[in-house]
């Protein structure tokens, strides 16, 4: 197989979409579709391909191995609950959740035992993320500037999911949506960072 040929099966192994993929690298759905159809030889971003999809850049490039057996590190794949955003505010209590109860999703992208499911509510994260989607939450991911964070604000019993800013020192909590009166909302002290999101799905 060819290169591209190789993140085509690995993708549909993992039931991704080409926008999903794109949208964990971190780049366009058609960067996706010109290395499957084999217009990129020799993509830049290979390494974050192989991250995301569980294997090694070189089996991508090369066709070394198989797949998850040559992974450049473990392979988890986990049964996450999908859980509710008051739980979620509750970050203690969320691995209470009972496994019968919930509904769980096989989350394709390494994360914790402590790792869970929320499905988005509202349009502050238009149009990236749409009421309904599935975000899969990671409280032991270490978050960064430009992150997709849950975070439990103090003042209120639930959580709430936006993209954390770092400026000068000073944390923010950012609405992707243009027209949120308050798209930035200044972390001091607060609230707490309930996990980083890992990866995210549409709702079936």
């Amino acid at each position: 197989m060819s290169i591209g040929e190789r993140v085509k099966h690995r993708r549909k192994e993992l039931g991704l979409t080409q926008y999903q993929l794109a949208d964990q690298v971190g780049t366009a759905q058609t960067s996706i579709q010109k290395i499957e159809k084999g217009d990129t030889k020799n993509p830049r971003n290979i390494e974050a391909i192989a991250r995301v999809l569980n294997c090694s850049p070189e089996y991508l490039r090369f066709g070394v191995g198989e797949g998850d057996n040559v992974s450049s590190g473990p392979v988890v794949k986990r049964q996450l609950p999908l859980i509710s955003w008051v739980q979620a505010g509750a970050w203690s209590e969320i691995q209470e959740v009972s496994p019968v109860e919930a509904e769980h999703f096989m989350c394709p992208v390494n994360c914790s035992d402590k790792s869970f499911v929320l499905k988005v509510q509202g349009i502050s994260m238009e149009p990236k993320f749409l009421d309904g989607d599935l975000i899969f939450v990671d409280p032991e991911a270490r978050p960064e500037h430009g992150s997709y964070v849950v975070a439990r604000l103090d003042e209120e019993n639930q959580a709430t999911f936006k993209q954390l800013i770092i400026e000068g020192g000073q944390k923010f909590l950012k609405a992707l949506n243009p027209n949120w009166p308050d798209p930035l909302m200044p972390i001091n002290g607060n609230c707490t960072i309930v996990g980083k999101v890992v990866f995210t799905g549409k709702s079936l």
